[in-house]
């Protein structure tokens, strides 16, 4: 699982790529933590993951996460960029109605 970010703006933007299950999730959570922190005070942030390969349970526990961490923050988050499986994970446990998808540049 690999992390990268980069900044635009008011949005933190992060970029998931491989797979989000149990093994590698711990890694992740702290760099992602870290970018959150790091970048506090800005509007919103938008995870990509376009570039995930799979994502089970422990993924969407990862977004829960990150999203309460936001919150703390007053920052939204946003989702952009999942492919077929994991767009329709992310549909049917609900995640969308908390952090929504964007198909466009915020």
């Amino acid at each position: 699982m690999n992390i990268a970010s980069c900044r635009s703006g008011e949005a933190l933007y992060i970029y998931l790529s491989g797979e989000i299950d149990e093994h590698s999730v711990k890694d992740i959570r702290e760099e992602a933590d870290k970018l959150i922190d790091d970048n506090a005070g800005l509007s919103r942030a938008v995870f990509n993951l376009a570039g995930v390969r799979f994502m089970d349970s422990t993924g969407i526990g990862f977004l829960i996460g990150r999203y309460r961490r936001l919150k703390r923050y007053g920052m939204g988050m946003y989702l952009e960029g999942a492919d077929t499986g994991t767009d329709k994970l992310l549909s049917l446990s609900g995640v969308y109605t908390i952090m929504p998808k964007t198909q466009e540049t915020l």
